[in-house]
C-alpha cells in the first residue's frame, strides 16, 4: 500500500499529496480503533463465559455481542474503503462503498434493537433506510456493470 504511494509521491500534486497523508493517517487511525474494538469485544466475550452468562436463552447477550461484532466488521469495510484509495489511486471514495456501509451500520441497529420496546415509528424508519439504500447500492451496482460492459479493461 504505502510502497505504491511512495513511488507515485514524485508525479502527484500538492493536494493529491495532501489526500494521500490524509487517506493513511485515516488508516492508522481507524486500524487502532478496530484494535481497540476487538480488544473490547475479545474482554467482554471472555467475561461473559467466565461468569457463565452465555446461554440462548438469554437473546439479549447474543445481541449485545452481535452489535460488537458488527461494529468491527463495519469499521474493517470502512478501512478497506479508505485504503482502497491509495491501493487504487483513486482521489475521492467509492459511492457503493459508503452505501454498503451506511447498510451495515442500518442492519446493525436491526440487530441491537429490542423489538418489543421499539416504537413503530423507528422500525418503519430503520425499514426505509435499508430500503432506500438498498436500491441506491443497486443502481450504483448496475451502472458500474453498464459501465464495465462498454469499456472492457
Amino acid at each position: 500500500m504505502l510502497d505504491e504511494t511512495r513511488k507515485n509521491w514524485s508525479h502527484l500534486g500538492l493536494y493529491q499529496r495532501f489526500e494521500q497523508v490524509v487517506v493513511t493517517a485515516l488508516g492508522v487511525l481507524i486500524s487502532i480503533v478496530i484494535l481497540a474494538a476487538m480488544v473490547n469485544l475479545l474482554r467482554s466475550v471472555w467475561v461473559l463465559i467466565a461468569e457463565g452468562v452465555i446461554d440462548p436463552a438469554r437473546p439479549e447477550v447474543f445481541q449485545s455481542l452481535f452489535g460488537m461484532i458488527m461494529i468491527v466488521l463495519i469499521a474493517l469495510e470502512f478501512n478497506h474503503t479508505v485504503l482502497g484509495i491509495l491501493e487504487r489511486g483513486l482521489s475521492v471514495v467509492q459511492v457503493r462503498a459508503v452505501v454498503l456501509i451506511a447498510l451495515m451500520a442500518v442492519l446493525r441497529k436491526f440487530i441491537v434493537i429490542e423489538v418489543a420496546e421499539a416504537d413503530a415509528f423507528l422500525l418503519l424508519a430503520l425499514s426505509a433506510a435499508v430500503v432506500a439504500l438498498g436500491g441506491v447500492y443497486w443502481a450504483v451496482r448496475e451502472q458500474d456493470q453498464r459501465s464495465a460492459d462498454r469499456n472492457p479493461p
